[in-house]
């Protein structure tokens, strides 16, 4: 089970084309499990979100059963199609980061790749980091989290 899930983080570089060098373990998972294939885009313009094809095209179809009236939908999908971009999984391992999200997510150089389940998610260190000290988890959180078994 461990093999199949995308978890943990770690260091990964982008190249100065912007394509984003995949750590080995998430690369292995990925085109095991979901192929070549991928949707990159971001919710916020504060990091990039990596989808194998499979696994965005089930949020699609989650998405689609929204309401079309719904105010937040067309507001998500504006953002998810503004920074959105599809795209293929190279022989070394490496994916373009669409130009915008590179510029306003600030992913260049150095970066975090951190696992979440079935997609990964992009940092600039810097943010991370800061964005881990200024929102700790909060007794409120834990407790949420208890109402749910966790």
């Amino acid at each position: 089970m461990v093999d199949t899930v995308l978890m943990g983080h770690a260091p990964a570089k982008v190249d100065d084309k912007g394509r984003l060098k995949i750590p080995a373990e998430f690369r292995k998972i990925i085109e095991q499990k979901f192929g070549l294939e991928c949707f990159i885009t971001s919710e916020d313009g504060q990091k990039a979100l990596i989808y194998p094809m499979a696994v965005w095209l089930d949020y699609q179809n989650r998405l689609q059963k929204v309401p079309s009236a719904s105010q937040p939908k067309k507001k998500l999908l504006e953002r998810l199609n503004y920074f959105g971009s599809t795209g293929t999984i190279d022989a070394q391992g490496r994916v373009l980061v669409p130009t915008i999200l590179r510029r306003d997510a600030a992913i260049a150089d150095d970066v975090v790749v951190i696992g979440n389940n079935d997609y990964l998610i992009v940092w600039n260190e810097e943010r991370i980091q800061r964005r881990l000290a200024e929102n700790p988890l909060t007794d409120e959180d834990y407790k949420e989290l208890e109402l749910h078994g966790v």
